[in-house]
């Protein structure tokens, strides 16, 4: 049974990868071309812009014109729900795939050694996984597969990753429905964002809501 999930697998992220060779890796970064696609997929469209979605994070392809093509086609609402299923499915396989290969194996495919926090507390790793599911300038994708090689739960990464990242998918969706209807709105609401989580860590060291900055601190220091 493990096998034959795996060849599924195997055989989902071939077909997603050969789709995206043949449109052009530059494809992922069209907006207006992204959502021609999505508009032309009829009724299968959210199903199948969700599995897109899943392959682009597990194939570490950039998420931000889909997340945006989303609600342009979909409406903001809808479009941020989609976009969180498939990033949410997407995060959890590729989390799977670090624990079921390991770090050598990862290391080889990825190309690069993800050194993420071995010895930390189930706690402390909830956190950073939210925290970090919070800012846009950390990579998504390397964070899942990062998690995977820990002893985290899958769980916790879960709840971690869900909460994480609404906020700023949301806004994603609601920005690219407005590219077309309120340009200027949308590049207000996209420098609104980038402030707001690239203050989102200096806040939390300052106020310290619910005493998280300590208790983070705390389990720090007693590794």
């Amino acid at each position: 049974m493990y096998r034959l999930k795996l060849l599924i697998l195997a055989l989902f992220i071939g077909a997603m990868s050969a789709i995206a060779w043949l449109n052009g890796v530059e494809a992922w970064f069209d907006l207006h071309r992204i959502t021609a696609v999505i508009q032309g997929l009829g009724l299968l469209a959210p199903i199948i812009y969700i599995f897109f979605r899943v392959a682009g994070v597990v194939l570490m392809l950039p998420s931000l014109p889909l997340d945006a093509a989303a609600g342009t086609v979909f409406g903001p609402f809808l479009g941020g729900v989609y976009s969180i299923i498939g990033t949410e499915a997407g995060a959890l396989i590729s989390f799977l795939i670090a624990r079921r290969l390991g770090r050598e194996a990862v290391t080889r495919w990825l190309r690069r050694d993800i050194v993420f926090c071995d010895l930390c507390a189930e706690r402390q790793l909830v956190y950073v996984i939210f925290l970090a599911r919070l800012l846009p300038m950390i990579s998504f994708d390397l964070v899942s597969y990062g998690a995977g090689l820990t002893r985290m739960s899958i769980r916790g990464f879960a709840l971690a990753t869900l909460l994480g990242m609404i906020p700023l998918t949301f806004a994603i969706s609601y920005s690219g429905r407005s590219l077309f209807s309120a340009p200027g709105l949308s590049l207000l609401l996209g420098a609104l964002v980038v402030v707001l989580f690239f203050l989102v860590p200096i806040w939390i060291k300052r106020r310290n809501p619910w005493g998280l900055y300590d208790r983070m601190m705390d389990e720090f220091r007693s590794k």
